[in-house]
């Protein structure tokens, strides 16, 4: 039946993404699953979050798209590594997509992994790839009804920005509607306002990632032998 085999596709990628978690847990890494529509910010967040942690925290990057590397060459200056993950037809990514991604890269050599979800705010939400947190990004011009239309994602978010907050004065986008829909769904989930373009509530995010990886990892260093 339909309804079996939909619960045991998530049974196995929920298999899986408990593997790559204590795979993260065992290099260090905080894994960060970023979920959103296209085009709300996600590609900025990254250029602007990780030369900020340098050079005391180090990221790797994994992007999911259906095609193209524009986005993984955007981050690419910026992180340890990277790797682009084209799904094809498929909406968001699974955790095997992430294990097979893990098997090639110097996990040791960073401590936050970044995951790009691919651009929807329906199916990713229901799909453990084996992060710490996933951190749901709403921007303004996206409108203030998305968290009542789209409330999995909401629901499940460890952390919500706000972003391109710069445009709230400019376009009609209720805020006190989005808040109050959002604590309906997820009624202590943090949320920042964020403009990555002026650097608004940048500060207040990076410790939020510091303070998970802390409660995550501990404040582990790390050591990396000289070639």
């Amino acid at each position: 039946m339909k309804v079996n085999v939909i619960k045991n596709v998530l049974q196995a990628n929920d298999i899986i993404a408990a593997k790559n978690r204590k795979v993260f847990k065992e290099a260090g890494l905080l894994g960060i699953n970023i979920i959103s529509s296209p085009g709300s910010g996600k590609t900025t967040l990254l250029e602007k979050t990780i030369p900020t942690l340098m050079p005391e925290q180090k990221s790797i990057v994994l992007v999911g798209d259906l095609e193209t590397t524009r986005d993984a060459d955007r981050v690419a200056p910026y992180a340890e590594e990277v790797v682009q993950i084209n799904t094809g037809m498929s909406c968001h990514l699974y955790a095997n997509q992430i294990a097979e991604s893990l098997t090639e890269l110097e996990l040791n050599k960073a401590d936050f992994l970044f995951i790009e979800n691919v651009g929807n705010m329906v199916c990713p939400g229901e799909f453990d790839l084996g992060e710490n947190v996933k951190v749901i990004l709403l921007s303004i011009p996206e409108g203030d009804d998305k968290v009542a239309k789209y409330p999995t994602i909401f629901r499940a978010a460890d952390m919500v920005l706000l972003t391109k907050i710069d445009l709230l004065g400019v376009l009609n986008f209720d805020l006190d509607r989005v808040m109050e829909d959002l604590r309906k769904l997820n009624e202590n989930v943090p949320v920042i306002k964020m403009s990555s373009l002026a650097g608004e509530g940048m500060e207040e995010w990076l410790g939020w990632l510091k303070e998970q990886r802390n409660k995550s990892i501990g404040n582990q260093a790390k050591f990396i032998t000289p070639e």
